[in-house]
């Protein structure tokens, strides 16, 4: 998997403003007086979709009282396409991860609302601390007896990734793999892409892959259908903090609408039921306000990662 991939995907979206643009459309760069008349929120998949998709639907009875509008919730099926439907104005709401965020604002002028706050892991076997924190880190796993010890002896290994615009499963452990003299496009490394973070931690678990690049906590995912995935999964490697997941909007959503939208998340997320929702699909235990400049970082990384090609 190559870092061309992100950029062609970058093209693609950019293609598709022009495009509505010449159909008469506005673009998401407009005025900033759209007013929903039905919410459509969408998720990127961190786990199994079908599964997410049945645990978030639900938000949207909660939204739809919070904001006496209609609320559609669905899942995406993966990091690019809710990114484009933000631009086309098929969704109003994302629950983007910072990567796919920075793209949606560098695209389609998307506005970041919220940032999720979570409670810190620590390990071993990714246990949850007390602290709430709005960052997070990435791990690189491998079968505890493959003998792989350091990121040197990935070199010439099959590594189970996300979508190229996945901070978690591929930006940043594809950096600072870099950083330490590895190079994933280029050092015989074959990566093959699974959707969601528990499907690289079994393929792991499974062998079918020497490596994984996954979020910190995936394994817990995964330890109904394999108890011992602690045992037998292991981290050789993490990462450095990375900005915790959004609540973006499209970029003409009036400012009204944007404060709306925020305060309706908060109020939910201190609900049982709006907890229990959050906190069983994406870990969330409540949320901060988030300005652009918070994923300054990310833009870093991204920078970084198109040495990959070099």
């Amino acid at each position: 998997m190559k870092f061309f991939k992100k950029v062609a995907a970058a093209s693609v979206l950019l293609l598709s403003a022009v495009l509505l643009t010449a159909c008469g459309g506005k673009s998401s760069n407009g005025s900033g007086d759209y007013t929903p008349k039905k919410l459509t929120v969408q998720f990127v998949p961190s786990s199994n979709a079908n599964t997410m998709e049945a645990k978030a639907k639900p938000l949207a009875g909660l939204l739809s009282k919070q904001l006496g509008i209609p609320v559609n919730v669905s899942v995406s099926t993966d990091y690019n396409t809710i990114v484009e439907a933000m631009g086309s104005k098929k969704v109003d709401v994302g629950f983007l991860p910072p990567d796919a965020y920075v793209l949606a604002h560098k695209q389609y002028n998307a506005k970041v609302l919220l940032q999720a706050l979570r409670y810190n892991r620590t390990e071993p076997d990714d246990k949850t601390g007390k602290k709430l924190v709005n960052y997070y880190r990435a791990q690189i796993l491998v079968h505890k007896g493959s003998g792989i010890k350091n990121l040197k002896q990935l070199k010439g290994k099959k590594i189970a990734v996300q979508d190229t615009t996945s901070t978690a499963g591929w930006v940043y452990p594809a950096v600072e793999m870099l950083k330490h003299g590895v190079n994933i496009n280029k050092d015989n490394i074959k990566t093959v892409q699974v959707k969601g973070h528990d499907q690289g931690v079994l393929s792991v678990y499974n062998k079918n892959t020497d490596a994984a690049f996954v979020f910190q906590g995936a394994r817990t995912l995964v330890t109904k259908d394999a108890p011992d995935v602690m045992k037998e999964v292991v981290p050789i490697y993490t990462t450095g903090k990375i900005p915790n997941d959004t609540i973006t909007v499209r970029g003409d959503m009036s400012k009204k609408w944007q404060k709306k939208i925020a305060d309706a998340f908060k109020k939910i997320v201190k609900t049982k039921k709006g907890h229990e929702i959050m906190s069983s699909v994406y870990s969330h235990e409540g949320y901060v306000n988030a300005k652009d400049s918070d994923f300054n970082s990310i833009r870093k990384y991204d920078k970084i990662a198109e040495e990959l090609n070099k």
